[in-house]
């Protein structure tokens, strides 16, 4: 272990182990490797003791130990033979501990110890203190005045002198008065910044030498900016032969310049600037400020291509700036036989640009696929396919006809009494939701979740069905959480649960997408679409339901059908519908915060306020439909989404809105209806 001490010639010190005594007139006292982190598990103790009939005055002019509750962590302790008169730490004093600060000690009599621990940590290298000590006497340094300073920054008292000390970041200079500071290498690569005097707008440092570089690569060019207020000490006489600053740019020289007035704008012409600033042993002048920026090198007009246009457009360009170059609607750009988007080129230190402008060529849409049981007729007699040109599909006629390209949906052959009620959960008439579809695993049939085809290859289910469970909450879904779609079967045309029926279709999911706003947490927008492998063969067993153009109301009946385990805790033979009126909003809303439970304005709930109807584990993801008489056709208003227990009093089964999401369903899915 290294201890650092500054004395006169005639310190003396005995070490002791982890014990240094002191028995000379005046000293200072450092920390273990000041102005560095102090180490770790480190106790040192300085025992100062001077001639009877003095006593000893200590302070800290630098003081940055580790802070904590009562100094219990790293401290300096200040006692005499008899008591301990300070414990410091921290930088600051607060409630629970103190710090030095500017306050004096002085010992009650010739003995005064001082003891540095640490413990075992130091991660946010605190770099300890700087404390000096002596034998009061005559203090010539409480005599000085602004007029005739003794010292720069610190004076130091002791019997028959003092000595001067400097703030830290500055060395005394050998007139052992004066403080100047280590300024010689300081660089600057960025394309703006300011670089100042140290201390400005206070007096400068003396007797220091300052050197300043701006470096920029080839192509940028440095203008200097000084502030109006520059004050650097000057003669009447001889120019600036006490300080001054120089400047060199390449092959040119400024300077040396001084005095009041501000040299201002100086336009280099150089990537590389040097700035000295040299101040000699006296004067309390203000110094100086500049900004510096850079401008780049001029390239030359650049036009956009025919049919296009470079972005941003603008008179002039600079070095490194870029310009996007991009076509109008229906053409593209070619460069080098490659068709792409947009194309990036940039001004060079030399003036050039990086690649030529490419060319805009007019798109081709390519021969139009072929119309089964019909042709295509072209516009123009050359049979053109680029932009604008248009085509005609026709059907052979009189044995087919044209059919718009939209999907019929919400029309089941197998119809139910739109006024007669489902008094209880009951068994299904097979084929009265064509649109329903079984999600089980592919490894044991058994079904978990239920979903709604709304297409011909798209089958809505609810969002929390399509990945794996997540302990914690605070885990970000992401894809690997998903379902692999080869674990499990869409089963359309479903009825029987166990029990193959010769009207099913197994299908298999070729894309999961859960909708970007879900929180597994709270259900929140638990939706999500199924992309088939292939189409859906479409019959009186398989068949889409309407998508809502408005909301259900309070009220409003719904059909909620599935294959859920429902009140006997086991799965149904078959597929099983119950009919139940939606709840106001605020009525179920209530019912759920007496538990802690939150619902979110994307959320409908159904049932009855008694129980007893309800959809149960299983059936998550499945359809909740119901009739308009407007067009006079069913559809989607929600899938099964959570709920607490199954058909309890009180507590409403709780539905994601598909009305809030069906602009997402449409644009993802892109079915039309």
């Amino acid at each position: 272990m290294r201890f650092f001490l500054i004395f006169t010639p005639f310190l003396w010190l005995l070490c002791q182990g982890d014990v240094i005594v002191l028995r000379e007139m005046y000293g200072e006292i450092r920390t273990p490797n000041f102005p560095d982190s102090y180490p770790s598990e480190t106790e040192v103790t300085w025992n100062i003791t001077v001639p009877e009939g003095f006593r000893i005055k200590l302070y800290f002019i630098h003081f940055d130990l580790e802070p904590s509750y009562l100094c219990e962590y790293d401290y300096a302790k200040v006692e005499t033979d008899e008591q301990i008169l300070f414990v410091f730490c921290g930088r600051e004093s607060t409630d629970t501990e103190q710090a030095p600060g500017q306050q004096v000690i002085v010992s009650p009599g010739n003995f005064l110890s001082l003891t540095f621990r640490s413990d075992f940590s130091n991660e946010e290298r605190y770099t300890g203190f700087d404390a000096h000590y002596s034998a009061v006497d005559v203090d010539e340094c409480a005599e000085q005045n602004d007029e005739d300073m003794v010292c720069d920054h610190h004076c130091h008292n002791y019997i028959g002198g003092f000595y001067c000390s400097c703030r830290f970041g500055y060395l005394l200079h050998s007139d052992n008065r004066t403080c100047k500071v280590e300024c010689s290498d300081n660089l600057y690569i960025q394309r703006s910044g300011i670089i100042s005097s140290a201390d400005f707008p206070s007096p400068y440092p003396k007797s220091s030498d300052c050197l300043y570089r701006i470096e920029l690569e080839e192509g940028f060019v440095i203008n200097l900016q000084f502030d109006d207020n520059f004050d650097i000490e000057d003669h009447p006489d001889v120019s600036c032969p006490y300080d001054y600053l120089k400047i060199k740019a390449g092959r040119k020289e400024y300077g040396p310049i001084c005095g009041v007035k501000s040299p201002g704008r100086i336009e280099t012409e150089s990537n590389s600037v040097q700035i000295l600033f040299h101040s000699d042993n006296s004067g309390e002048n203000g110094g100086w400020r500049l900004s510096y920026t850079v401008t780049g090198v001029s390239c030359s007009d650049l036009r956009p291509p025919t049919n296009g246009k470079i972005e941003p457009s603008q008179s002039e360009y600079t070095f490194k700036e870029q310009v996007v170059v991009t076509c109008n609607p229906g053409y593209r750009i070619i460069k080098d036989s490659v068709e792409m988007e947009s194309f990036q080129i940039e001004c060079r230190k030399d003036g050039t640009w990086s690649n030529e402008v490419p060319r805009c060529q007019i798109v081709n849409c390519h021969s139009p696929k072929e119309l089964e049981n019909g042709y295509v007729t072209f516009s123009t007699s050359e049979n053109s396919t680029t932009y604008q040109s248009t085509v005609t599909y026709l059907c052979q006629e009189p044995y087919y006809s044209m059919i718009p390209n939209i999907t019929v949906c919400g029309f089941p052959k197998f119809t139910r009494s739109k006024v007669a009620r489902i008094s209880r959960g009951s068994t299904a008439q097979r084929g009265i939701s064509p649109w329903i579809a079984m999600l089980s695993r592919a490894s044991n049939n058994m079904p978990f979740c239920g979903g709604t085809l709304i297409g011909d290859r798209w089958i809505v289910t609810a969002a929390h069905c399509l990945h794996d469970e997540l302990d914690e909450e605070n885990v970000v879904l992401t894809q690997a959480h998903l379902l692999s779609p080869s674990s499990f079967n869409i089963i359309l045309g479903k009825h029987r649960t166990s029990k193959i029926d010769d009207t099913e279709q197994v299908l298999q999911a070729k894309n999961l997408i859960l909708h970007p706003e879900y929180n597994r947490s709270t259900f929140q927008n638990d939706v999500a679409l199924l992309e088939l492998s292939y189409k859906a063969s479409l019959n009186d067993y398989v068949m889409p339901v309407c998508l809502p153009q408005i909301e259900v109301l309070p009220d409003d009946f719904v059909v909620v059908s599935g294959w859920g385990k429902q009140f006997l805790k086991r799965l149904p033979e078959a597929l099983m519908e119950i009919e139940i009126p939606v709840v106001a909003y605020n009525v179920c809303e209530a019912s759920y915060l007496k538990i802690g439970k939150v619902l979110t304005e994307d959320m409908i709930c159904a049932g009855f306020k008694e129980g007893g109807l309800d959809a149960c584990s299983g059936d998550s993801g499945g359809p909740m439909v119901t009739f308009s008489q407007q067009t006079n056709s069913w559809y989607l208003a929600g899938t099964v989404s959570w709920g607490v227990g199954c058909g309890e009093s009180n507590r409403y089964g709780v539905y994601s809105s598909v009305h809030k999401n069906v602009d997402w369903i449409k644009k993802k899915s892109g079915v039309k209806q």
